[in-house]
């Protein structure tokens, strides 16, 4: 069977302030959704909900076949691994640290690290190339580093979904491609994942499916190739859009115009 994280009928926003409403919208395990918007469109308030950090104004969010709202915070972080826009660091944490925090999911906050943690830890250092920085303080950093950082915490959880929001926003163009690379990747190996951005192109890149978001509302949900075309680029951006095309490959890139 496969587990899904799904929101069912979804009005989202604020108290006194509504964002969309009758979104329907969900996840599947192997699986990578681009939810893809211009900025103000609702991304950032959808994706809070469907983790539970903010409450849907109506209808439901169901993960693994259960309420979200019955699950306690160790049980959704058992499940989900979220990777924010923005996180600034206050605290002089090593970098290891950082991830290994990562792994309070499967035990005490208070408990000290074993050496399957600390093993779980390395590996995801290792997987986004970062393990040089392990004792390095994450607030002597640059902001690139500490998006990998978070990668790699989300990924020392062992969930079975990750969720990330803009995740490659403050990163360089190398970076950029290890992080498509790695998305496509941790689906491959069994999770689902979702991710927002401005990018039709990372969608091209590291998609199965797309869900395009504009002033609280779905203009299309589906197989990539079927959702990312010039005419509902067009419609989701209220801009000219330029399709490029590879003669030799086929491949694809879309272009503001």
């Amino acid at each position: 069977m496969v587990v899904t994280i799904a929101g069912h009928n979804l009005s989202i926003g604020y108290p006194g302030r509504l964002v969309g409403e009758g979104l329907s919208i969900r996840v599947n395990e192997g699986e990578v959704l681009a939810l893809l918007g211009p900025n103000g469109g609702g991304k950032t308030t959808l994706l809070k909900t469907l983790l539970g950090l903010l409450p849907p104004r109506a209808g439901n969010v169901v993960l693994a076949g259960q309420n979200l709202s019955a699950l306690s915070h160790r049980e959704r972080a058992r499940l989900i691994g979220y990777v924010p826009q923005v996180h600034t660091g206050t605290f002089a944490f090593t970098v290891e640290t950082v991830v290994l925090m990562g792994r309070t999911a499967h035990g005490s906050l208070f408990a000290r690290p074993g050496a399957h943690d600390r093993a779980v830890t390395m590996r995801a250092l290792e997987r986004f190339g970062i393990a040089a920085l392990a004792q390095r303080p994450y607030t002597e950093i640059s902001g690139g580093e500490r998006q990998l950082v978070l990668l790699a915490r989300a990924l020392a959880q062992e969930p079975r979904f990750v969720v990330l929001d803009e995740p490659t926003a403050s990163l360089d163009f190398g970076n950029q491609g290890k992080v498509m690379r790695e998305i496509r990747a941790l689906a491959d190996s069994g999770l689902g994942v979702l991710f927002t951005t401005h990018d039709p192109n990372h969608a091209l890149r590291a998609a199965h499916r797309a869900y395009l978001l504009r002033a609280g509302a779905c203009l299309a949900d589906g197989p990539v190739p079927e959702v990312v075309t010039t005419e509902r680029l067009e419609a989701l951006y209220r801009s000219t859009v330029q399709q490029l095309r590879d003669e030799r490959s086929g491949a694809t890139a879309f272009l503001p115009g």
